[in-house]
């Protein structure tokens, strides 16, 4: 099975959150793990000075809204989300693509979830818009 790479530059050109959702969504398969005994490779990538440097990049650019959606700012838990799993491979290799922006987006923790494991009920709901009486019956 061939993996589809993924891109801000593919990214941005769709407008809404429910697209770039969809885009983004692995669909329940999580990439290798680079967890358990391993945990330590992962935790010093995220603790260096070119992981914080490109953090940074990555969330001027998306104005830290969730995907890069004006509208949804993210005040909490905000993530950077690599948009093609890394494997331990990358890590010890050095792949440079771990922290090229071309390839990260700013997420919410939730949404970051949602895209792993394909729970929607998880994505931020949008805001209701009103109409005048829409809260008036019996008009």
């Amino acid at each position: 099975m061939m993996l589809r790479i993924r891109s801000y530059r593919e990214l941005r050109k769709l407008l809404t959150f429910e697209e770039r959702f969809k885009y983004l969504s692995l669909k329940g398969h999580v990439g290798e793990s680079i967890f358990g005994f391993d945990r330590y490779l992962n935790q010093n990538l995220y603790r260096s000075r070119e992981w914080k440097q490109t953090r940074y990049k990555v969330i001027e650019r998306d104005q830290a809204c969730d995907l890069g959606i004006a509208g949804y700012e993210i005040e909490v838990e905000l993530l950077i989300h690599h948009m093609n799993p890394i494997s331990l491979d990358d890590i010890e290799s050095g792949n440079e693509d771990i922290f090229d922006p071309e390839f990260l987006i700013c997420t919410t923790y939730n949404t970051h979830r949602a895209i792993h494991f394909g729970d929607e009920s998880l994505l931020p709901k949008p805001p209701i818009v009103r109409r005048p009486n829409d809260t008036i019956p019996w008009r």
